[in-house]
């Protein structure tokens, strides 16, 4: 019933930038922690960016500081990571994540969504 689905990704050029959304569907949005992540190819999934709480806090982590923005438009429970200034080292699948608004763990930890919802993921590819 819940669902999450991710689109935006594409293939920019360094520099570039691009807007994720992630559109979610059955559950109750507005009590929900929504994450981004990505993985290359090799690599463990990285927590890119997370929004959770009434006060609408965020998290990044230290390599898209001041490059990346997380977003969320309640009314079309939709969250968006705008990407700027988009290095090669960005590539990857992107995946939004949600699950229920909690103290305890980060937003940006993989884990904290083990009994929620993930997306199928939409590929970012950074290249000249």
């Amino acid at each position: 019933e819940a669902q999450l689905a991710e689109s935006g990704g594409g293939l920019v050029q360094p520099g570039g930038s691009l807007r994720l959304s992630c559109a979610a569907s059955g559950f109750t949005f507005d009590e929900y922690a929504i994450g981004w992540f990505r993985q290359a190819p090799g690599k463990e999934r990285e927590g890119v960016s997370c929004i959770s709480g009434d006060d609408g806090y965020t998290s990044y982590a230290d390599s898209v500081k001041g490059r990346f923005s997380i977003t969320v438009d309640n009314a079309k429970k939709t969250v968006f990571l705008q990407m700027n200034s988009l290095r090669p080292e960005d590539t990857g699948v992107y995946y939004c994540a949600a699950d229920l608004e909690r103290y305890g763990s980060s937003c940006r930890d993989p884990s904290y969504y083990s009994s929620g919802y993930w997306g199928k993921g939409t590929l970012v590819t950074i290249s000249s």
